[in-house]
């Protein structure tokens, strides 16, 4: 999760409490079975805990929540693991937005760049990432350092749990399969890169 976007949403929502952490010791909390559940039907919530998730503890209406999430989404820097939507090719010359003391740091990243007269200068074309392919790490610091925010932060609703009415998934089984399999995807390719 993004801590800083966190920041920002936490500040908003001061009457509302987000809860983030293992999935698992969060299961167990709520309660994995009938037997064992806090309250009517939460187990059911628990069940769907996969990949990166959170709980939001609110008094404020469902309809406030899903509209506010509905719309809420803020540009971010893509991280390793991300599938790029667009091909990104840097031209040979001149790179004036970096300064001299970084070009040591934007070889080790892999670009072909040098020093000419204190300037940082890519010294043939580099092609920084695919449209289709999963960003390295090194590819995201790149992107970052160029200033692409190319991701979208945004929170994705998977179920409503309240007293009165029990828990009730609003997206469908496969929709969450498909976002626990990226998330899978992207948590496997980080774990490779910090080996």
């Amino acid at each position: 999760m993004r801590n800083d976007k966190f920041k920002d949403i936490r500040s908003k929502w001061k009457d509302s409490r987000f809860f983030f952490g293992k999935n698992k010791v969060i299961a167990l909390g709520l309660g994995r079975t009938p037997e064992t559940e806090a309250a009517n039907g939460l187990h059911k919530l628990s069940l769907v805990l996969r990949g990166q998730c959170g709980l939001l503890f609110t008094n404020r209406s469902k309809k406030e929540v899903l509209n506010w999430m509905d719309e809420y989404e803020e540009i971010d820097y893509a991280r390793s693991g991300f599938i790029m939507q667009e091909t990104i090719v840097l031209s040979e010359g001149p790179m004036p937005e970096f300064s001299h003391s970084i070009e040591p740091h934007l070889r080790q990243l892999g670009m072909p760049t040098v020093l000419q007269k204190g300037v940082v200068t890519l010294i043939k074309e580099y092609t920084v990432c695919k449209a289709g392919q999963m960003l390295t790490p090194e590819q995201a610091r790149i992107l970052k350092l160029l200033n692409k925010p190319l991701a979208t932060f945004k929170l994705i609703p998977l179920g409503v749990f309240s007293k009165k009415h029990g828990y009730k998934q609003l997206i469908s089984q496969d929709d969450v399969k498909e976002n626990i399999e990226e998330q899978m995807d992207i948590v496997e390719m980080e774990e490779i890169d910090n080996t």
